[in-house]
């Protein structure tokens, strides 16, 4: 702009920041542009929603007779998801699009986070040393953070908006409690960054004991010795200028790796396996829906939700649980039959809504109902081999594809129909085939107080791993229950050293034995050498998040912490 003799200063741009009001300031600045040949800046478009249809008249209008100089920029946010997109068409076809991706990599995002800085802001603090380590280390910490959310939600249960501004601030802070304290606040500064200043945005308990985690790792007083390592084999630097320190990482970070991080490299396999599997899929569903379009070889929509695949289905499926004969054979209402009960009770709803829907579905394939929106999808699930909406609203959480879930289904109903013959529990109980597990797991406290009359809030599961798999358990524990069909993603477990051990390189959810529980009292609950390990239903995590299992370590939590070990009800 500047060698074309186009600045602000002498009229020849227009700059427009987007917003309240300022829609008839761009029109404006438009119309004078396209007359006399200026360039007009316009900020921020997704603003202005409503806006954007006479944003797209006016760029063709003027497009077409105005000054051979005239230019017209526009700068939007992406948008956070496909459905959002706001942008009109026209304007998108008819602009050259210049995107600003955020870098990726660690060597990237460290050098970016160096660059909020400068020798200056090196030079600005008394306590020289200490506040050159700190700073440098925040910005590992920061690039960490940002980059982990790449591993899904290995790397955070959510997403968060970590950005620059955390990073600036919290080195102001860093420098403020540097002057203001004769000794290193180390305690104060980790809780600063990590529960205010970063752990402002995090809403998940276990993603903030991650940021805590990683500050009580990075930010330490033995980092002015040099003994602290961001990563394997990258120490905190020794005291250098600012140049210095951008030439250090360039020499001395390792190549880009999940060890950057704290995570097992297996954590690369399942986020990529993940995004390809997302990918494929939306291939699948772009492929004509028509079966002429397949040459008539492919199998059409039609021909995966024939009747005679509905009858398959169907037949597979057992009659309801009949609740007022099971209702009557349960006479003593024990924790464990409640719990029978229910799930019973649960599966019933389940099962009645998929007969429903395969049934009508059928009808209307044979010309007896008008084919509703509801009876296109399922017949669209069916064939994408996904699981219909009007089935997952009455399930539990499950990422299987529809033949695995089906299949699983009936191996829940099998189990529960085993239950529910005497009431009597399984030499082992399948933990994952429960809609809610969290209530099996509160019955096996509930009996145990009763037996004992302890109070019910005193009491906590301790978690014994055992040596055996479910094959070789025949008679049940003495108390308490034994629980099988968990897997452990981020780790694995060491029979023989009975502690969790690094994972082997590509087996991303290994199973783990048959786990011993047991209520006991709070306070005789052995927390020394345990790993706190999260239990969720799901690879999703989050929100299917069940119960804490406390693991024997012979190594440190941190390190478990950081790889985002938890355990999994489906591999």
């Amino acid at each position: 702009g500047m060698r074309l003799n186009f600045t602000i200063d002498n009229g020849k741009i227009h700059n427009v920041s987007l917003g309240q009001g300022q829609e008839v300031v761009a029109e404006r600045a438009m119309e004078v542009a396209a007359a006399e040949g200026h360039w007009v800046i316009l900020q921020n478009i997704h603003l202005v929603a409503r806006w954007l249809d006479t944003l797209e008249k006016l760029a063709e209008q003027h497009s077409l007779d105005s000054h051979p100089e005239y230019r017209l920029f526009m700068s939007a946010e992406p948008a956070p998801s496909p459905e959002a997109h706001i942008i009109p068409q026209g304007l998108l076809e008819n602009s050259i699009k210049i995107t600003s991706e955020p870098p990726t990599g660690m060597r990237a995002n460290l050098h970016r986070a160096l660059d909020l800085f400068s020798q200056e802001t090196l030079e600005q603090c008394s306590k020289e040393a200490e506040f050159r380590c700190i700073l440098f280390a925040l910005c590992y910490f920061h690039a960490v953070v940002a980059e982990r959310r790449r591993f899904g939600t290995q790397g955070w249960n959510r997403s968060y908006p970590f950005n620059s501004g955390d990073l600036t601030v919290s080195v102001n802070v860093l420098q403020n409690y540097l002057e203001a304290n004769a000794k290193v606040p180390w305690d104060d500064l980790r809780y600063l960054f990590g529960e205010i200043m970063y752990g402002g945005h995090i809403t998940d308990d276990w993603d903030r004991r991650l940021c805590r985690t990683y500050l009580s790792e990075y930010v330490q007083a033995e980092m002015l010795e040099g003994e602290v390592s961001l990563a394997p084999g990258f120490l905190v630097p020794p005291r250098m200028d600012y140049q210095g320190y951008h030439q250090y990482v360039d020499d001395n970070l390792p190549g880009e790796s999940p060890y950057l991080y704290g995570l097992h490299p297996n954590a690369e396999m399942g986020f990529l396996t993940v995004t390809s599997d997302r990918l494929f899929r939306t291939v699948l569903e772009l492929q004509p829906k028509e079966s002429d379009a397949a040459g008539g070889s492919g199998s059409s929509r039609e021909e995966q939700a024939s009747p005679a695949v509905l009858d398959e289905i169907l037949g597979q499926l057992p009659e309801p649980f009949n609740m007022e004969e099971l209702m009557e054979k349960a006479k003593e209402k024990t924790p464990y039959t409640v719990v029978a009960l229910q799930e019973c009770e649960r599966m019933n709803i389940l099962t009645c809504e998929i007969r429903r829907s395969l049934k009508e579905l059928n009808l209307g394939l044979q010309g007896e109902l008008t084919i509703t929106s509801e009876m296109e999808e399922l017949a669209n699930a069916l064939f994408y081999d996904s699981i219909p909406e009007s089935w997952t609203r009455h399930a539990y959480p499950s990422l299987l594809s529809l033949a695995s879930w089906y299949a699983d289904l009936l191996l829940r109903i099998r189990e529960l129909e085993v239950w529910a013959t005497d009431f009597v529990l399984p030499a082992t109980v399948w933990l994952a085939g429960f809609f809610n597990p969290q209530s099996f797991l509160t019955a096996i406290m509930q009996s145990t107080a009763r037996k004992k009359q302890w109070p019910l809030d005193k009491m906590c599961l301790a978690v014994d791993v055992t040596k055996k798999m479910r094959e070789e358990v025949t008679i049940p524990p003495r108390e308490g229950s034994y629980v099988h069909g968990l897997f452990m993603e981020g780790a694995r477990w060491d029979v023989a050293a009975g502690s969790i051990a690094d994972a082997r390189l590509k087996e991303l959810t290994p199973t783990m034995p048959v786990i011993l529980l047991r209520a006991v009292p709070v306070d005789r609950m052995d927390t020394t050498n345990v790993y706190e390990c999260p239990v969720y239903k799901t690879r999703m995590r989050g929100p299917t998040y069940v119960w804490t299992f406390n693991l024997k370590t012979k190594e440190k939590a941190a390190k478990w912490v950081l790889a985002g070990v938890a355990l999994l009800l489906e591999a």
